[in-house]
């Protein structure tokens, strides 16, 4: 088979960009006509692009000069994963090169920072655009979202999704970026992981109509690299009580991203209850998907399948083994280079997350900082 080779630089040597290179190296996995070929990467500290001059042979150029990569017409796409205060300048500069982007959440620092983006967007059409969220291509939030594409719920009686982790559990642990508000914008959890929370329920045009949030910090203080305790500025943990009002439909959606949850290593979960059937999937159980359908009168049952390996694009793994997180970004990773190639005629119908939806997760993030201040259920702008 002959494949579109789509040649990426990667900006931010990290641990998200050692796990797209990793994800690059399976690509033989996939039954795909195209494959992405990671040729330079950037990071501002040299040491951080040693790994990738070591472990991917294909890497021809390390700088610390993000602009070297944009100038150089032998790369096509950027994988972008810095921290949330440079988010504006890296991207737009990335998409006025006309290199295609995926971008890390939450994609700018707030509202006025991703605005900027949205517009730099507008103005490049023919630049594919997408935010990082990798956890709806695991094969059980698949097959969720199939189910909510054939209309199977009826009237739709309540959403929740979330996203919580313990990382942040040990209050011994040194205080990072992410707990500053000068580098990860005072959004904190929801900034850092409400587009993963948000990008399923966006899609299928629950957006919400009101917000209010209950914010907690859980763990006030930190040790900086001295041993000295530091404030932590930003929110460990969110709950954002929303009401979802849709040309046919009214229901409440619970939206909930935690750092501090303790037993769970890195669970994300959608579940959507409905008058003819509901649903829930959860990576705590990766293998299974929970369903419940209803005619009136009936028993109400709920039934546990084991979902196959398989999710938007199909692989060398037969459907008895199973799915991890590393499939998933491999899956995800598909799905932006099948857009790059196919745009609408993609293989499979599941996108990354838009520009569109990251701006609709800023409006809301920004209405339950309102809401925490006020503590007032507090109308979007333009909704009900």
């Amino acid at each position: 088979m002959s494949k579109k080779i789509i040649r990426f630089g990667v900006i931010g040597c990290g641990l998200m960009g050692k796990e797209f290179a990793s994800a690059a190296a399976r690509w033989c996995h996939l039954n795909v006509d195209f494959e992405p070929k990671i040729v330079a990467v950037c990071d501002a500290n040299p040491e951080a692009a040693k790994w990738f001059q070591e472990k991917v042979p294909s890497v021809v150029k390390a700088t610390t000069d993000y602009k070297e990569l944009l100038a150089d017409p032998e790369i096509d796409a950027i994988y972008c994963a810095v921290p949330h205060n440079l988010h504006t300048q890296i991207y737009v500069d990335i998409i006025r090169a006309g290199k295609h982007l995926l971008g890390e959440k939450p994609f700018g620092i707030d509202k006025e920072a991703n605005q900027i983006i949205v517009d730099e967007v507008a103005k490049h059409p023919d630049v594919l655009v997408r935010c990082s969220s990798e956890f709806p291509f695991y094969p059980g939030a698949y097959r969720l979202g199939q189910w909510i594409r054939e209309g199977r719920f009826g009237t739709i009686m309540e959403v929740e999704a979330g996203f919580w982790h313990s990382s942040d559990l040990d209050p011994r642990k040194a205080i990072n970026w992410k707990r500053r508000i000068s580098t990860n914008g005072e959004y904190g959890c929801m900034g850092d992981l409400g587009m993963h929370v948000m990008h399923m329920p966006l899609r299928f045009g629950w957006k919400p109509s009101n917000v209010r949030s209950l914010l907690t910090k859980v763990v006030k203080e930190r040790p900086d690299h001295t041993g000295n305790l530091v404030p932590c500025e930003t929110w460990d943990n969110a709950i954002l009580a929303c009401e979802v009002k849709t040309e046919d439909q009214q229901f409440p959606m619970i939206l909930s991203t935690k750092r501090i949850a303790p037993g769970h290593a890195n669970t994300w979960f959608l579940r959507v209850t409905g008058t003819d059937f509901s649903a829930e999937f959860s990576t705590k159980n990766p293998k299974q998907i929970a369903s419940l359908p209803y005619t009136p009168g009936s028993e109400q049952a709920w039934h546990i399948t084991d979902v196959p390996y398989q999710s938007g694009y199909s692989t060398i793994t037969g459907g008895i083994f199973e799915f991890g997180f590393s499939d998933s970004i491999l899956q995800m990773w598909a799905a932006f280079c099948d857009e790059i190639v196919n745009r609408d005629a993609m293989q499979q119908p599941f996108r990354c997350a838009t520009p569109e939806e990251a701006l609709a997760s800023h409006e809301v993030f920004t209405a339950a900082l309102e809401s925490e201040r006020t503590g007032q259920t507090v109308t979007l702008s333009g909704r009900d």
